[in-house]
């Protein structure tokens, strides 16, 4: 199938996911899994920054509609998307934007999924909960709901992705 349009269905099953399941999760009352943060994780690194960009804006944008949060998720996506070579440069300890260099496990180890995925979540969780929040009064329990989330994020995108993906790794 063609790269495009796999993207595409799994940018639009990963915020079907969300919209219709996980925003109705709240674990303990407040944790909530941000799923749709898989496909951002899987788009292409040699896609150009713009459309990368504009993909996590579009999908932040369509999860804040459905949640009210007036651009929260928006702004998160982005503040991920621009991070995420960051993160990949730094797990790698080298640049790399190689085509077959994608966060599946066929391609990674656990620890790197888990680093990658870990680091990615509270990068895009601290970034939703602050500006939800936008104060720092009620810091143990803002940074609670952070850790919280990103926790149960990191645990249903790595289900999901071994799940899914998990392939005999190459060498």
């Amino acid at each position: 199938m063609n790269n495009t349009l796999t993207n595409i269905i799994r940018c639009v099953i990963a915020l079907l996911l969300q919209i219709f399941i996980c925003n109705y999760i709240h674990l303990f009352g407040f944790l909530t899994p941000a799923v749709y943060l898989f496909a951002l994780f899987l788009l292409p690194a040699e896609l150009p920054k713009s459309a990368q960009y504009l993909i996590a804006f579009a999908m932040g944008f369509v999860v804040d509609m459905f949640t009210h949060t007036l651009g929260v998720n928006a702004a998160a996506s982005i503040i991920l998307m621009y991070a995420r070579p960051y993160i990949n440069n730094l797990m790698n300890g080298r640049k790399t934007t190689e085509v077959n260099d994608r966060p599946v496990p066929a391609n990674k180890d656990f620890r790197w999924m888990l680093g990658f995925t870990l680091l990615l979540t509270l990068i895009h969780q601290t970034a939703v909960v602050m500006l939800e929040t936008f104060t720092f009064r009620h810091f143990g329990k803002t940074l609670l709901v952070i850790l919280g989330d990103t926790l149960l994020t990191v645990i249903v995108i790595l289900s999901i992705d071994y799940l899914f993906y998990s392939q005999t790794k190459r060498a």
